[in-house]
């Protein structure tokens, strides 16, 4: 597989969405067909070998990255949304943000009871939401052993949050 330097590729933001925080923007991942290929490649080398049941994806962005990987293994893709974006039967899960809380919701039926789920997101940072997907399908009796996130903030102490998860990222940035 051809390297690619994902860091040339990913949009930096200043002060953005307040002052003092620096954003890492994967769009523009999304707008280079290289970069985003080299993605999906790097996803399948990575789990091609793992026999998951399923993936589940965070919404919205972690969406555009699992589509694609899950069509070239031909597994299910579970969809993870904000509560009240789901019709039918779903699990629910709340969660605490830094100011307030969240809930995340998925489709009853699409998790597969005693089976393996890999979590996929566009960007791990506190890891709040990726653990409150993990409980939620745990919750409905799958089994999550492992994350993936193109761009990791480490600094932000995703792994203590996500302690008891493989996790696996593209490129890692250690400061804002």
């Amino acid at each position: 597989m051809k390297e690619f330097n994902l860091d040339d590729a990913i949009r930096k933001v200043k002060d953005f969405p307040k002052e003092g925080i620096l954003f890492y923007d994967i769009t523009s991942i999304l707008t280079n067909p290289a970069a985003f290929s080299f993605c999906i490649d790097r996803m399948v080398e990575l789990y091609k070998d793992e026999n998951f049941d399923a993936v589940a994806a965070a919404e919205a962005r972690g969406f555009l990255f699992a589509a694609p990987f899950c069509e070239r293994l031909g597994i299910p893709l579970i969809l993870i949304r904000k509560k009240g974006k789901l019709p039918g039967d779903t699990l629910t899960k709340t969660y605490a943000l830094e100011y307030g809380e969240d809930s995340i919701q998925i489709h009853k039926a699409d998790v597969p009871v005693g089976g393996k789920v890999l979590l996929v997101d566009d960007l791990i940072a506190t890891g709040g939401t990726l653990k409150a997907a993990a409980e939620l399908l745990e919750e409905g009796g799958a089994t999550v052993p492992a994350a993936f996130g193109v761009v990791g903030l480490p600094f932000l102490a995703y792994d203590k949050v996500l302690s008891g998860l493989k996790i696996d990222t593209l490129i890692n940035y250690d400061s804002e």
